[in-house]
């Protein structure tokens, strides 16, 4: 009787499993083609649009769009490397008073969006700021009389974004001099060379390709950000996406415009991948390096190279922002900012769990069903970190706004009714750009928890008996919940903090908190802007404490 019923009790466990795996095989398919849609839609509107309004850019800013874009990210990208390395070396390898608490407060200024810098340093830096009215009622000098750095420039935005961006290289760095070997340092100690030639000459090139994926990072950051650049009237590419959007009426620009960024995010892209397979090294015995104890004007040195950034980077823009957030008229507790709270919140929540899920098909999907296709998919998600913002909104935008006046055009035709914007300006919408951006970076957090899932859990799992499903919700989900967590909280976040995607895509009426602190800025109402931007902060403060205790856990 046995022998008879085996078979009937099998065969429908592997059509299950079959079903279940074509359905993550699809839902991994329809994910794949909705992040790349936005690459695909400015590529066609870009090469099927008119070229008078770019040909009149071209001849006007376009050369000055690409100059600053290009110099932002040379600038950014040697301020990162010099700052996250520096103070990498120096909490790794090295010993000196206050190195603990260095060690993590050198992470925290990555909760800041760089706008936010932006408002803090410009109330304090700006003509009519303490600075620079302390220093005339001292002197007595007029405007006239003296000359200080302007910070609305080219150069500012470089340093704002370097505060905020370092810690991408600084955490990469750290982990990768961490994992060396003392006895490379050593040997090269014995072949005489003092610690500091064996820095340059053994300890930073064998961190080479993890210092570039950070700077790499950094310089992608630089040309997706659209608020610092925007407020220092800094044309970049960014801005000039958002002009031709909003200000111009044209689409076909702004998407000529968009493919020219995506290209240069597409190329730094590339050359971050390739970055980690190459300069590799290989110790054969991992011997844990004591740290050097610095003394005298180095151990001075030491201690101001790693306050600087913590100074400039968290203590004073925090000091700026909450002196600032007293003195303005902008109460939180106050029936619109509790509708601008509660609408970063449900798009942030909402974007969180999205993209999380996305992120479990695609992983799950290339766990179970490894090969080219599975490989492709999760390409293709990952792809949408080196997008901007803005890039992701006008690729979305001109398909879905394409569809809906399809759709508005076929029912006044057949029914004489209007059926207006379905997808276009709705919450919905602006999601899937979010998913699209951040998808990136829930990936990494869910590959990340399963490593630690050993191959023969699963076949333990599908010999008694489980499916694919199965196996997923009764072994893979209760180890991956530490990490699926993580990945919620750092695309919440991220999606707080998301300005150009959120101007450009956001529905009628409906603001949030970053969209308030660029509003207030840009009419130039900094006290009122520290209100929303401190609260900004106060999230971003989760994921990174996260992070630093992570830090903290690897030595």
């Amino acid at each position: 009787m046995a022998v008879i019923e085996t078979p009937h009790t099998e065969r429908p466990s592997a059509a299950r499993k079959s079903s279940r795996v074509t359905a993550l095989g699809i839902g991994a398919a329809v994910l794949a083609a909705l992040c790349l849609l936005p690459m695909l839609a400015v590529f066609y509107a870009a090469i099927t649009t008119g070229t008078d309004t770019l040909n009149a850019l071209s001849q006007t800013v376009l050369p000055r769009y690409a100059g600053t874009t290009l110099i932002l990210v040379i600038l950014v990208a040697l301020g990162t490397f010099a700052i996250g390395t520096g103070a990498a070396w120096l909490v790794t390898m090295t010993d000196f008073p206050g190195r603990r608490f260095f060690e993590i407060a050198l992470v925290i200024p990555l909760a800041f969006p760089a706008y936010v810098m932006a408002y803090a340093y410009t109330h304090v830096l700006d003509h009519p700021g303490i600075v620079q009215s302390t220093l005339r009622d001292v002197t007595g000098w007029g405007p006239r009389d003296y000359w200080f750095p302007e910070i609305r420039s080219i150069g500012g935005a470089a340093l704002m974004l370097t505060l905020v961006l370092y810690p991408y290289v600084y955490l990469l760095a750290r982990t990768a001099f961490m994992g060396q070997s003392a006895s490379t340092f050593f040997a090269a100690r014995a072949l005489g060379k003092t610690p500091w030639q064996a820095f340059f000459q053994v300890s930073l090139p064998m961190a080479r390709p993890a210092i570039a994926a950070g700077v790499l990072l950094a310089t992608m950051e630089t040309i997706a950000d659209f608020g610092t650049v925007s407020y220092f009237g800094v044309q970049t590419f960014a801005t000039g996406i958002y002009t031709s959007w909003i200000g111009m009426g044209d689409r076909g620009a702004a998407s000529q415009l968009a493919l020219g960024l995506l290209a240069f995010a597409l190329i730094l892209a590339v050359l971050e991948r390739q970055s980690r397979g190459e300069a590799k090294y290989h110790a054969s015995r991992i011997e844990t390096m004591g740290r050097l104890h610095l003394t005298g004007l180095r151990r001075k040195g030491a201690v101001l190279l790693c306050a600087l950034p913590v100074l400039f980077g968290l203590i004073l823009p925090t000091i700026a922002l909450v002196l600032m957030g007293i003195g303005s008229e902008q109460d939180l507790l106050s029936r619109r900012y509790i509708g601008f709270l509660q609408n970063s919140l449900s798009l942030a929540s909402l974007a969180a769990v999205l993209t999380v899920c996305a992120a479990v098909v695609l992983g799950y999907f290339q766990r179970v069903h490894p090969g080219g296709k599975a490989t492709a998919a999760l390409y293709i998600g990952r792809l949408g970190y080196a997008v901007p913002g803005g890039v992701i909104a006008v690729g979305l935008l001109v398909p879905f706004a394409a569809f809906d006046n399809a759709v508005d055009a076929w029912m006044r035709a057949t029914f004489d009714i209007s059926t207006g914007l379905l997808l276009t300006g709705s919450i919905w919408l602006l999601i899937a750009a979010y998913m699209i951006r951040f998808l990136a970076a829930a990936l990494g957090s869910y590959e990340g928890g399963q490593s630690a899932i050993n191959a023969n859990m699963d076949a333990a799992s599908r010999v008694l008996g489980k499916t694919t499903y199965g196996t997923f919700r009764r072994v893979h989900f209760p180890i991956l919940t530490p990490a699926l967590l993580t990945a919620m909280l750092i695309v919440f976040v991220d999606v707080m903090k998301e300005l150009p995607a959120t101007l450009i895509m956001r529905p009628f009426n409906y603001d949030t908190l970053a969209v308030q602190a660029y509003r207030l800025a840009s009419d130039e109402r900094l006290e009122g802007a520290a209100v929303p931007s401190l609260v900004i902060v106060a999230m971003g403060l989760i994921p990174v404490i996260l992070l630093c205790r992570r830090v903290g856990r690897q030595r």
